[in-house]
């Protein structure tokens, strides 16, 4: 028989992405035999994870009592390029570049049907108020009267049949409100993920976004 501390421990940590119950136990008994010091240090790591917030514009994890994260209130960024990630891995992967200057939506991991959660609906509806009301109308005459627009949305969705799906559902929600939407260039090999990318194969694929 397990000990409870051991059962809920596996109850837990068996629901997290990539762990199961086997993993979860073998974790379990690990981090145990490290020694209660350092189970210790191991659980205040965890426990301090309750002090952060989503960004109110991003959702982007932040810590302070700030709406907004260091990214959006940041005056030196340009508001009218944003980029659609599905993970914060993907975007710290592509602030390491140093060649994205926007601003971006943390939209959730996407679903291998094209389909949107509740959540991420109202993530993209908070986008296209941000730019209806804040961002300034479109620079081309034949645009709309006073509604924002952004310039350009990179839609950076992983380079595999699902990433493009995901692609194709986010370009029908967001087209008329940019003036442009691009996908990273095929710099990251097709069936890759953005968050795995080296710094010099996705900062290409920035480079080459069509």
């Amino acid at each position: 028989m397990l000990p409870n501390p051991i059962k809920n421990f596996v109850e837990v940590f068996s629901k997290l992405p990539s762990i199961g119950p086997r993993q979860a136990t073998r974790l379990a008994f690990y981090i145990t035999s490290l020694g209660k010091n350092k189970v210790k240090e191991i659980a205040s790591a965890v426990s301090n994870l309750a002090d952060l917030t989503a960004c109110s514009r991003c959702f982007r994890t932040h810590t302070g009592n700030e709406k907004l994260c260091s990214i959006c209130s940041d005056p030196t960024r340009n508001q009218k390029l944003i980029a659609v990630v599905e993970k914060e891995t993907d975007l710290l992967s592509l602030e390491k570049t140093k060649k994205f200057n926007g601003w971006y939506l943390v939209i959730g991991e996407l679903h291998k049907n094209g389909e949107l959660e509740p959540e991420q609906k109202l993530r993209l509806s908070a986008l296209k108020n941000f730019i209806k009301k804040e961002l300034p109308p479109s620079h081309k005459a034949s645009e709309g009267k006073g509604v924002g627009k952004a310039e350009e949305i990179i839609l950076a969705t992983n380079p595999t049949v699902y990433g493009d799906l995901n692609a194709a559902t986010l370009k029908k929600e967001l087209g008329e409100f940019t003036d442009k939407i691009t996908r990273l260039g095929r710099g990251i090999p097709t069936g890759g993920e953005i968050e795995f990318a080296d710094e010099e194969t996705l900062g290409s694929a920035i480079d080459k976004r069509s």
